[in-house]
């Protein structure tokens, strides 16, 4: 008949053997890698926003421009472009063209970037463009 022993050794061995404690070593370990995962997704949650943002508003540009005469147009796609914008967006804007194309053409083209983790804190290099155009209304 064999007698257990309980000595140091023998604890230290039954220690090692079990799994106690093992689900915290794993997830202090996955840590990172989920952050690191949803850090980037939030990313492209933003350069998505920014492209329909970019988009929106150069509609929203050229549509405001076909309805204003030929005098008007260019301050009237100005300002719709910057009232459909939010303002985290607005600092980096830059409309390339707001107007009339030729003579029976409107057209609209804006460049945003996409900011990085938070609106207004700063800007990915990456130009979003967007460009609208329309039938210019006889006026």
């Amino acid at each position: 008949m064999r007698t257990r022993t309980t000595g140091a050794r023998g604890t230290v061995r039954a220690r090692l053997r079990g799994d106690r404690g093992q689900l915290i070593v794993e997830f202090t370990g996955m840590v990172p890698i989920i952050l690191v995962t949803l850090v980037l997704l939030w990313q492209a949650v933003l350069v998505g926003y920014t492209f329909v943002l970019a988009s929106g508003a150069a509609d929203q540009g050229v549509r405001k421009a076909v309805a204003a005469g030929a005098w008007d147009r260019q301050s009237r796609c100005r300002a719709a472009v910057h009232e459909r914008l939010p303002d985290a967006w607005e600092g980096p804007a830059r409309i390339d063209e707001c107007g009339t194309q030729g003579r029976d053409m409107v057209k609209v083209s804006i460049t945003l970037r996409a900011p990085v983790l938070f609106p207004g804190f700063a800007s990915l290099p990456i130009p979003v463009k967007a460009e609208a155009g329309a039938a210019a209304e006889g006026k």
